[in-house]
């Protein structure tokens, strides 16, 4: 197993040797490693994991060269507590960043008006500037470490360069893209294009530039895409492929049906994500054919990933998440199972894995490929995988989630552990799951409990509280709005989208560029 304090490992030469294809100039340099993360892609948005509807030949074809992990999840059920893992191998209890930094906590909970049980405990607002991130670890090996897109763990002071990244094309504290997916940005960390360029090629293009400047030398490239967070954006030539193929398929009835708070969605059939999707699609393309372009693919490792589950309900109502329940800011397995893919030059990736792993093991995983020596200032809670890629099996672990908040999707307070085939969730206020096992098997609840609970208590987290205001008819009120008044909106809006006369809001079609 990994040493979590101390990472080195001794077969330098045999790890090359064994899992990087290099000719005899190259074996001195160390493997370069690509780390693609997109924000909001759900584990079935892609044509590899079974999705109808979406096109996505270039991460296909990435998948077919990757170890392709079906129970990979993510380090939390939204987006903030989900990077700040992969950036520092830790769960949510450890780093203290919980919830999507600018949600709010305590009694300014009520300002949204929804009439929750419980006031969402307070968290960290910044990536912890004591701890070895990915970039930081990377550095220490000699590694050129660049950063482009989305970035979301705190605001000045603590951006991408303020935690190891020498440099950062637009990483910031905004969490959706101020000028939306269309030049001009709005983003102070990332130049303007030409009107109506495309911020998701633009950041992949970004990234190509890099690998360019720096193919001599060892380098960590981390793209973080925008994409395919809202605001759900395409162009007209992808919207009218798109549209035209839903169509070919046949339309459904209905696109919705109700879930315990809000409408979720049940088919993939928007073409306003589809075109989100082939842009991340095209983006990713432009990455991969840089690096063969420039003869790199057989020594860089790449890693493609997403930071939660899609988006069923609340936001852009996106996606359909398919065979799982729930999307993002659920607890369910839709908000946190994603894709979670790693290509390892040299080797030969067989079928897909079912071993549970999470973001936290990328950190340590990507230190043992590269035979890292890094002293970490953090303890480092997850795994690396490396023995996997070696052919071995890997014992047993525990993963654990915290999340004392309300989801802007419609999920609630709640900590989970998940050890083998079992997953134990334990909600902050009264909840019921409709197939519920602890009765069935109470020795084995007891024991997922009390793991968890000492977990927790040693971690000292934080915890909602009981709103003394709570007024259940008002929640109740609300919820019998989500789905007499705003579900029928939905599934409206779902039927003009895939109008052939519709046309969308004037400042989106910013894609086609002004003569």
């Amino acid at each position: 197993m990994l040493n979590r304090k101390n990472i080195f490992i001794n077969s330098l030469s045999l790890m090359i040797l064994g899992l990087f294809s290099c000719t005899s100039e190259e074996v001195e340099k160390a493997p370069n490693v690509v780390f693609i993360l997109v924000d909001d892609m759900g584990y079935a948005d892609l044509g590899y994991a079974g999705s109808p509807f979406y096109e996505t030949p270039n991460i296909d074809k990435l998948a077919s060269e990757s170890y392709q992990f079906t129970n990979g999840y993510s380090g939390s059920r939204v987006c903030s507590p989900a990077r700040a893992t992969i950036m520092t191998g830790q769960f949510t209890a450890s780093h203290g960043i919980t919830d999507w930094i600018g949600a709010k906590t305590g009694e300014t909970w009520r300002e949204h008006k929804r009439h929750d049980p419980m006031l969402p405990a307070t968290y960290q607002y910044h990536l912890p500037k004591e701890s070895t991130t990915i970039a930081e670890a990377f550095k220490a090996n000699g590694y050129k470490t660049f950063y482009a897109g989305k970035w979301h763990l705190g605001d000045e002071g603590s951006y991408p360069e303020d935690h190891g990244f020498d440099e950062n094309v637009g990483g910031w504290d905004k969490g959706s893209p101020a000028g939306g997916f269309f030049s001009p940005y709005k983003n102070p960390k990332l130049k303007d294009g030409p009107d109506g360029e495309n911020l998701t090629l633009r950041l992949a293009n970004e990234v190509a530039h890099f690998i360019e400047r720096s193919k001599d030398e060892p380098f960590l490239a981390f793209l973080s895409f925008y994409a395919v967070h809202a605001p759900v954006q395409t162009s007209r030539e992808k919207w009218a492929k798109d549209r035209d193929k839903a169509e070919a398929m046949g339309i459904a009835d209905h696109g919705f049906e109700m879930g315990d708070k809000l409408p979720y969605r049940i088919v993939q059939d928007n073409p306003n994500y589809a075109g989100l999707v082939e842009y991340v699609d095209d983006a990713v393309g432009i990455v991969m054919k840089q690096l063969e372009s420039l003869g790199l693919a057989e020594n860089t490792i790449v890693v493609f990933t997403s930071d939660n589950g899609g988006v069923v309900a609340g936001d852009a109502f996106a996606t359909a998440n398919l065979l799982v329940k729930g999307g993002k800011g659920h607890h369910w397995e839709g908000g946190i199972r994603v894709p979670y893919l790693i290509k390892v030059p040299g080797t030969q990736p067989q079928a897909p894995i079912d071993y549970p792993v999470v973001g936290a093991d990328f950190l340590p995983t990507l230190v043992d490929l590269i035979s890292g020596d890094v002293d970490f200032s953090q303890e480092v809670e997850g795994t690396s995988l490396n023995p996997i890629f070696e052919g071995d099996k890997l014992d047993e672990r525990a993963i654990f989630w915290h999340y004392p908040h309300y989801g802007n999707q419609g999920g609630v307070p709640s900590a989970m552990v998940r050890q083998g085939e079992w997953k134990l969730i334990r909600y902050f206020e009264d909840a019921f799951e409709e197939n519920e096992l602890s009765a069935a098997h109470p020795d084995k609840k007891e024991a997922l409990s009390t793991l968890l609970g000492n977990y927790l208590e040693g971690k000292a987290v934080l915890m909602p509280t009981p709103d003394q205001e709570f007024d259940k008819a008002l929640f109740q009120k609300r919820i019998h709005q989500m789905e007499n008044e705003l579900m029928p909106r939905l599934e409206k809006q779902r039927l003009d989208f895939l109008d052939k006369d519709w046309q969308p809001n004037a400042d989106w079609w910013g894609s086609e560029p002004a003569n």
